[in-house]
């Protein structure tokens, strides 16, 4: 397991970490990537599977050896046994309606070396419950169906808060649109803030990218 997110790291951090989200075989590629990890200090990348399902052994294994040659962990989104025969570092899962089930089932497949986090949504019981079980995190997000973002924007801030006053399980701030939420949820104890690569932009563009989202993230109280 990566250090850089394993075993010793998934304590609760004393400062906010960058994690980063990306389509297996987008646009921004291999380059685009490589950019970012050499701008920032990237703790983890999430990586997703592309709309069609398509190759998505192929497409996401370059992304796995890159995040674990540069230090990171490397993260499947949604699919344990993908996980396991890419030999990623874990699994990431979205918000669902038996976050609970999803859990015990990717635990199953991987066991304990492997890192399984799960978006709990906005439910504080099943954040409580899945850290009670073991989950490696539990994620804070927005999910795609949810229409009013701005109360859904104030609602992660505020379960980031109460969670990271109370438990020793790490915290994830997850659908993350803009360097200021990532910089007020770093603020409210996010231990990692998670942002999607943003489509169409040069490797220039993205190490700048982030590199102004590993500082804001980093140290929060110097944004006015």
């Amino acid at each position: 397991m990566v250090q850089g997110f394993g075993v010793v790291s998934m304590a609760r951090q004393e400062r906010s970490r960058l994690m980063i989200v990306a389509e297996a075989g987008a646009e921004s590629g291999l380059s685009g990537l490589t950019a970012i990890f050499e701008a920032a200090d990237v703790a983890a990348l999430v990586i997703t599977s592309q709309a069609d399902g398509r190759n998505a052994a192929a497409s996401a294994r370059p992304l796995v050896e890159l995040a674990q040659a540069k230090g990171a962990a490397a993260l499947v989104e949604a699919d344990a046994q993908l996980a396991r025969s890419l030999r990623a570092d874990g699994v990431h899962l979205p918000w669902s309606k038996d976050t609970m089930g999803g859990y015990r089932e990717a635990r199953h497949v991987l066991g304990s070396r492997f890192i399984v986090g799960v978006d709990a949504g906005r439910s504080r019981h099943d954040a409580m419950s899945l850290g009670e079980a073991g989950v490696d995190y539990v994620g804070f997000g927005i999910p795609s169906h949810v229409e009013d973002r701005e109360t859904a924007v104030a609602r992660r801030l505020t379960l980031i808060e109460w969670w990271s006053e109370i438990f020793e399980v790490p915290c994830v701030a997850f659908d993350v649109e803009a360097a200021q939420e990532a910089a007020a949820l770093s603020h409210a104890g996010a231990d990692f803030v998670a942002l999607r690569v943003p489509v169409g932009r040069s490797s220039a563009d993205l190490s700048g990218w982030a590199k102004e989202l590993a500082d804001l993230v980093e140290t929060p109280e110097n944004v006015s």
